[in-house]
């Protein structure tokens, strides 16, 4: 199976109607859809819901919550499981919040209680008000510790703070490192995963396209081709197999997501 875990509806400067959305996750077998930061959080739950209703077998909804400001009851999140959503995503450098903020701890003993995976979504671009520097993966380091059964997963890698966030999954039995690549940015793909291997976290990286900013059928491509992008070069390669794992990773089994 072909799981994306990191696909929108919307996001700040992005935007794709579901029917196309529906379109390009066409060579997935399921995906991740994460409610977005440019509306309040109940209307972009609202959308994402909506969206997955209509296609269950295929769409995975993430709720999106700021703990500083929403609703992070036990009973509000009970409600939120029953309408398709499998997950949380944070966004806390654009929405200004610390991870380890006092709300944002409360939200994860919620989170914990209800097995909720939490996606820590990092990648610009950031608004005015935001802070870069709750994004840094080590940031996630106590909540890894204190929330030992809670899935937590880094988004695109914790981008710029990639070295971070693979010593984090090295870390954590409960970390795991999102490879959303841009096929245009051969650099910062090749760095990126030929840190993972020889760090030796290959086998907890879930694949990701980042859906509408970039195509799930283009990155396939990409990792695939990897060994290819500089193949003119004498630089290290990673063996073929281990990026086709991180392609058809069991994502839902390992973190516990019925589907």
């Amino acid at each position: 199976m072909i799981i994306d875990c990191h696909t929108h509806l919307s996001f700040p400067g992005y935007e794709i109607r579901s029917e196309d959305h529906f379109v390009a996750a066409e060579p997935l077998d399921a995906c991740f859809v994460l409610a977005s930061p440019d509306q309040p959080s109940r209307q972009s739950n609202q959308l994402v819901s909506e969206y997955v209703a209509r296609h269950p077998k295929k769409m995975l909804g993430f709720a999106i919550v700021n703990p500083v400001i929403d609703d992070i009851s036990v009973r509000y999140w009970s409600g939120i499981k029953d309408t398709g959503f499998v997950g949380a995503v944070l966004y806390c450098g654009s929405e200004g919040f610390h991870p380890t903020h006092s709300k944002a701890l409360q939200f994860y003993e919620v989170a914990d209680r209800l097995h909720l995976p939490l996606f820590f979504h990092t990648v610009p671009p950031f608004g005015p008000d935001s802070v870069l520097e709750y994004i840094r993966p080590f940031l996630l380091d106590e909540i890894a510790q204190k929330f030992k059964n809670i899935k937590i997963i880094i988004g695109s890698m914790g981008l710029p703070f990639v070295n971070e966030a693979i010593y984090m999954v090295a870390r954590h039995e409960n970390v795991f490192g999102d490879l959303t690549v841009h096929p245009q940015k051969v650099w910062e793909v090749y760095n990126t995963v030929l840190a993972a291997h020889e760090a030796g976290v290959l086998g907890k990286l879930f694949f990701g396209s980042g859906l509408p900013v970039q195509k799930p059928q283009s990155c396939i491509e990409t990792l695939l081709g990897f060994n290819k992008l500089l193949a003119d070069t004498n630089l290290p390669t990673v063996p073929r197999e281990k990026i086709r794992e991180i392609i058809e990773r069991p994502t839902l089994e390992i973190l516990g997501i019925t589907h």
